[in-house]
């Protein structure tokens, strides 16, 4: 998967095939035609309410593509004074979703030779200076 240019409705599609879901189905729950359905299809972006009834309707959380997006190629921010003192009512998130189980499963993948440092960064899309900074904080 390719987190750094995410095409929804392709995704979206792709889900569909995989559930054997009917289009009929996906027509009464999203209230549209099948012209509409497939032209969702074919969108890079789509409305975020639109996008949640389809992570509903397809059991799968749509809104981690970009999330993991954020996580991965987002630049760093470098906090200013005035920065910490601002509150903000909005809800904050932590940045890593990695668990400590998918860190020793790469990292133990790593180390018994079953594949090398690219192909982990190929593989499972990891940026190099995460699996490196994983390689200095874990190592056992």
């Amino acid at each position: 998967m390719n987190f750094k240019n995410i095409h929804i409705g392709q995704i979206i599609h792709k889900r569909v095939l995989e559930r054997k879901i009917e289009t009929l189905r996906i027509c009464k729950f999203l209230k549209c035609s099948e012209n509409e359905i497939n032209t969702m299809y074919t969108l890079k972006s789509l409305d975020s309410e639109l996008l949640l009834r389809w992570s509903k309707l397809l059991e799968y959380d749509f809104f981690r593509m970009y999330t993991q997006h954020l996580i991965w190629y987002s630049p760093v921010i470098v906090k200013n004074q005035s920065d910490i003192k601002q509150e903000s009512e909005l809800p904050k998130f932590r940045k890593n979703i990695y668990t400590k189980e998918i860190i020793d499963f790469i990292l133990n993948q790593i180390a018994n030779g079953e594949k090398t440092k690219s192909q982990v960064i190929l593989e499972y899309k990891i940026p190099k200076t995460t699996l490196y900074k994983w390689l200095g904080k874990y190592k056992s």
